[in-house]
Protein backbone atom coordinates (compact mmCIF):
# COMPACT_ATOMS: atom_id res chain seq x y z
CA UNK A 1 0.00 0.00 0.00
CA UNK A 2 1.45 3.10 -0.73
CA UNK A 3 1.54 6.56 1.72
CA UNK A 4 0.11 9.87 -0.31
CA UNK A 5 2.15 12.33 -0.42
CA UNK A 6 1.78 14.64 2.02
CA UNK A 7 1.87 18.58 1.79
CA UNK A 8 0.80 20.99 5.15
CA UNK A 9 -2.47 22.95 4.11
CA UNK A 10 -0.76 26.51 5.36
CA UNK A 11 1.25 25.16 1.91
CA UNK A 12 -1.29 24.43 -0.27
CA UNK A 13 -3.23 27.30 0.19
CA UNK A 14 -0.19 29.67 -0.27
CA UNK A 15 0.54 27.81 -3.67
CA UNK A 16 -3.29 28.36 -4.95
CA UNK A 17 -3.10 31.66 -3.62
CA UNK A 18 0.09 32.57 -5.71
CA UNK A 19 -0.98 31.08 -8.40
CA UNK A 20 -4.61 33.07 -8.81
CA UNK A 21 -2.62 35.98 -8.09
CA UNK A 22 0.23 35.34 -11.02
CA UNK A 23 -2.30 34.67 -13.44
CA UNK A 24 -5.08 37.37 -12.12
CA UNK A 25 -1.69 40.09 -12.82
CA UNK A 26 -1.04 38.98 -16.25
CA UNK A 27 -4.34 41.09 -17.31
CA UNK A 28 -4.66 44.37 -17.64
CA UNK A 29 -6.27 46.92 -14.55
CA UNK A 30 -9.47 48.47 -13.91
CA UNK A 31 -10.63 51.18 -11.41
CA UNK A 32 -14.00 51.59 -10.02
CA UNK A 33 -14.15 55.49 -7.81
CA UNK A 34 -17.38 57.69 -6.75
CA UNK A 35 -17.60 61.00 -8.68
CA UNK A 36 -20.32 63.67 -7.91
CA UNK A 37 -23.16 61.94 -10.48
CA UNK A 38 -22.42 58.37 -9.50
CA UNK A 39 -19.75 55.52 -10.44
CA UNK A 40 -17.17 55.62 -12.76
CA UNK A 41 -16.21 51.95 -14.17
CA UNK A 42 -12.90 52.30 -16.45
CA UNK A 43 -10.87 49.46 -17.32
CA UNK A 44 -8.07 48.70 -19.63
CA UNK A 45 -9.46 47.20 -22.41
CA UNK A 46 -8.94 47.40 -26.57
CA UNK A 47 -11.68 44.34 -27.09
CA UNK A 48 -14.99 46.00 -28.45
CA UNK A 49 -16.62 42.45 -27.74
CA UNK A 50 -15.27 41.25 -24.80
CA UNK A 51 -16.39 43.28 -21.83
CA UNK A 52 -15.07 43.48 -18.75
CA UNK A 53 -17.98 46.04 -17.29
CA UNK A 54 -22.02 45.11 -17.58
CA UNK A 55 -24.41 45.80 -15.96
CA UNK A 56 -26.50 43.60 -13.43
CA UNK A 57 -29.77 44.91 -12.72
CA UNK A 58 -31.05 48.47 -11.83
CA UNK A 59 -28.50 50.32 -9.83
CA UNK A 60 -25.78 47.75 -9.26
CA UNK A 61 -22.78 47.34 -11.73
CA UNK A 62 -20.26 44.18 -12.47
CA UNK A 63 -16.58 44.50 -13.38
CA UNK A 64 -13.79 41.78 -13.70
CA UNK A 65 -10.07 41.04 -14.44
CA UNK A 66 -8.51 37.86 -14.80
CA UNK A 67 -9.63 35.11 -17.11
CA UNK A 68 -12.68 36.21 -19.31
CA UNK A 69 -14.26 33.08 -18.98
CA UNK A 70 -14.58 32.58 -15.52
CA UNK A 71 -15.64 36.54 -14.40
CA UNK A 72 -18.07 36.24 -17.43
CA UNK A 73 -19.48 32.96 -16.36
CA UNK A 74 -19.85 34.90 -12.39
CA UNK A 75 -21.15 37.77 -14.34
CA UNK A 76 -24.43 35.88 -15.63
CA UNK A 77 -24.74 33.88 -12.56
CA UNK A 78 -25.25 37.32 -11.01
CA UNK A 79 -27.51 38.32 -13.49
CA UNK A 80 -29.53 35.61 -12.86
CA UNK A 81 -29.62 35.90 -8.75
CA UNK A 82 -30.38 39.47 -8.83
CA UNK A 83 -33.62 38.88 -11.89
CA UNK A 84 -34.87 35.80 -9.47
CA UNK A 85 -34.65 37.87 -6.30
CA UNK A 86 -36.13 41.03 -7.75
CA UNK A 87 -38.98 38.96 -9.40
CA UNK A 88 -39.74 36.86 -6.28
CA UNK A 89 -39.43 39.68 -3.80
CA UNK A 90 -38.82 43.27 -4.89
CA UNK A 91 -36.70 45.06 -7.15
CA UNK A 92 -35.65 47.28 -3.92
CA UNK A 93 -34.43 44.27 -1.90
CA UNK A 94 -31.78 43.61 -5.13
CA UNK A 95 -28.42 45.06 -3.71
CA UNK A 96 -24.73 44.99 -4.07
CA UNK A 97 -23.85 43.75 -0.56
CA UNK A 98 -25.83 40.28 -0.84
CA UNK A 99 -24.77 39.97 -4.42
CA UNK A 100 -21.25 40.47 -3.22
CA UNK A 101 -22.04 37.92 -0.53
CA UNK A 102 -22.64 35.28 -2.93
CA UNK A 103 -20.14 35.82 -4.83
CA UNK A 104 -17.74 35.74 -1.59
CA UNK A 105 -18.95 32.25 -0.76
CA UNK A 106 -18.61 30.95 -4.56
CA UNK A 107 -15.49 32.40 -4.53
CA UNK A 108 -13.91 30.65 -1.03
CA UNK A 109 -15.78 27.43 -1.73
CA UNK A 110 -13.55 26.96 -5.03
CA UNK A 111 -10.19 28.00 -3.54
CA UNK A 112 -10.47 26.03 -0.91
CA UNK A 113 -11.98 22.60 -2.02
CA UNK A 114 -11.14 22.80 -6.01
CA UNK A 115 -7.54 22.20 -7.48
CA UNK A 116 -7.41 25.07 -9.16
CA UNK A 117 -8.88 28.61 -7.71
CA UNK A 118 -10.73 30.48 -10.34
CA UNK A 119 -8.01 33.35 -11.92
CA UNK A 120 -10.16 36.94 -11.34
CA UNK A 121 -11.08 39.47 -9.07
CA UNK A 122 -14.36 41.08 -9.35
CA UNK A 123 -16.27 44.45 -8.37
CA UNK A 124 -20.19 45.03 -7.59
CA UNK A 125 -20.46 48.50 -7.62
CA UNK A 126 -24.47 50.21 -6.33
CA UNK A 127 -25.26 53.26 -6.93
CA UNK A 128 -26.27 55.24 -3.81
CA UNK A 129 -29.14 57.75 -2.83
CA UNK A 130 -30.02 60.51 -0.89
CA UNK A 131 -30.27 57.91 2.13
CA UNK A 132 -26.76 55.87 1.02
CA UNK A 133 -23.82 56.52 -0.39
CA UNK A 134 -22.62 54.91 -3.26
CA UNK A 135 -20.58 51.20 -2.69
CA UNK A 136 -17.91 49.45 -4.06
CA UNK A 137 -17.68 45.86 -3.02
CA UNK A 138 -13.66 44.14 -4.31
CA UNK A 139 -13.89 40.24 -3.99
CA UNK A 140 -10.90 38.47 -4.15
CA UNK A 141 -10.18 35.21 -5.56
CA UNK A 142 -10.35 33.16 -2.23
CA UNK A 143 -13.77 34.75 -1.45
CA UNK A 144 -12.19 37.96 0.73
CA UNK A 145 -14.80 41.26 0.41
CA UNK A 146 -13.39 44.57 0.90
CA UNK A 147 -16.05 47.38 1.06
CA UNK A 148 -14.95 50.39 -0.39
CA UNK A 149 -16.40 53.82 -0.97
CA UNK A 150 -14.33 56.01 -2.69
CA UNK A 151 -12.25 53.57 -4.97
CA UNK A 152 -11.01 50.53 -5.99
CA UNK A 153 -8.30 49.00 -8.37
CA UNK A 154 -8.35 45.38 -9.78
CA UNK A 155 -6.02 43.31 -11.75
CA UNK A 156 -2.06 44.12 -13.07
CA UNK A 157 0.20 45.89 -10.86
CA UNK A 158 -2.48 47.46 -8.38
CA UNK A 159 -0.48 48.95 -5.81
CA UNK A 160 0.99 51.37 -8.09
CA UNK A 161 -1.70 52.12 -10.12
CA UNK A 162 -3.79 52.52 -6.21
CA UNK A 163 -0.78 54.77 -5.18
CA UNK A 164 -1.14 57.05 -8.65
CA UNK A 165 -4.64 57.53 -8.58
CA UNK A 166 -4.98 58.12 -4.88
CA UNK A 167 -2.75 60.67 -5.09
CA UNK A 168 -4.84 62.91 -7.29
CA UNK A 169 -8.79 61.16 -5.50
CA UNK A 170 -11.18 63.64 -4.64
CA UNK A 171 -15.01 62.42 -3.66
CA UNK A 172 -16.46 64.98 -5.37
CA UNK A 173 -15.30 65.62 -8.26
CA UNK A 174 -16.74 65.54 -12.01
CA UNK A 175 -17.17 62.61 -14.37
CA UNK A 176 -14.63 64.09 -16.61
CA UNK A 177 -12.23 65.02 -13.48
CA UNK A 178 -12.51 60.84 -12.46
CA UNK A 179 -11.84 59.90 -16.23
CA UNK A 180 -8.87 61.59 -17.05
CA UNK A 181 -7.00 60.92 -13.67
CA UNK A 182 -8.39 57.27 -13.92
CA UNK A 183 -7.09 56.93 -17.21
CA UNK A 184 -3.50 58.44 -16.05
CA UNK A 185 -3.54 56.05 -13.15
CA UNK A 186 -3.88 52.86 -15.65
CA UNK A 187 -1.41 54.67 -18.02
CA UNK A 188 1.32 55.24 -15.86
CA UNK A 189 4.17 57.53 -16.47
CA UNK A 190 5.64 55.43 -19.59
CA UNK A 191 2.15 55.18 -21.41
CA UNK A 192 -0.11 57.40 -22.67
CA UNK A 193 -3.98 55.51 -23.50
CA UNK A 194 -6.17 56.42 -25.82
CA UNK A 195 -10.29 56.33 -25.86
CA UNK A 196 -9.86 52.92 -28.07
CA UNK A 197 -7.58 51.31 -25.17
CA UNK A 198 -10.51 51.86 -23.02
CA UNK A 199 -13.95 50.74 -21.90
CA UNK A 200 -15.62 52.93 -19.75
CA UNK A 201 -19.51 52.92 -17.91
CA UNK A 202 -21.11 55.07 -15.38
CA UNK A 203 -23.59 54.38 -12.74
CA UNK A 204 -25.40 57.79 -12.78
CA UNK A 205 -28.11 59.21 -11.15
CA UNK A 206 -29.45 61.37 -13.74
CA UNK A 207 -30.13 58.11 -16.28
CA UNK A 208 -33.22 57.01 -13.82
CA UNK A 209 -33.84 53.49 -12.76
CA UNK A 210 -31.28 52.02 -15.08
CA UNK A 211 -28.48 53.85 -14.18
CA UNK A 212 -25.99 52.24 -16.04
CA UNK A 213 -24.64 53.70 -19.12
CA UNK A 214 -21.58 52.43 -21.55
CA UNK A 215 -19.68 55.08 -22.89
CA UNK A 216 -18.61 54.73 -26.53
CA UNK A 217 -15.47 56.25 -28.03
CA UNK A 218 -16.90 59.18 -28.82
CA UNK A 219 -18.69 59.57 -25.34
CA UNK A 220 -15.21 58.69 -23.94
CA UNK A 221 -13.15 61.59 -26.19
CA UNK A 222 -16.17 64.54 -25.39
CA UNK A 223 -15.81 63.75 -21.81
CA UNK A 224 -12.08 64.08 -21.92
CA UNK A 225 -12.45 67.24 -23.86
Amino acid sequence: MTVPFYVAPEQVMKDRADYARKGIARGRSLIGTVFEGGVLLCAENPSRSLHKISEIYDRIAFAGVGKYNEFDQLRVAGIRHADTKGFTYSRDDVDARSLANVYAQYLGQVFTHEMKPLEVEILVAELGNSDQPSQLFHILYDGTVMDENSFTVLGGDAEAIAERFGNEFMPDWSLPDALKSAIKALGGPDRALSSRDLEVAVLNRSNGRRAFDRLDIKAIESALS
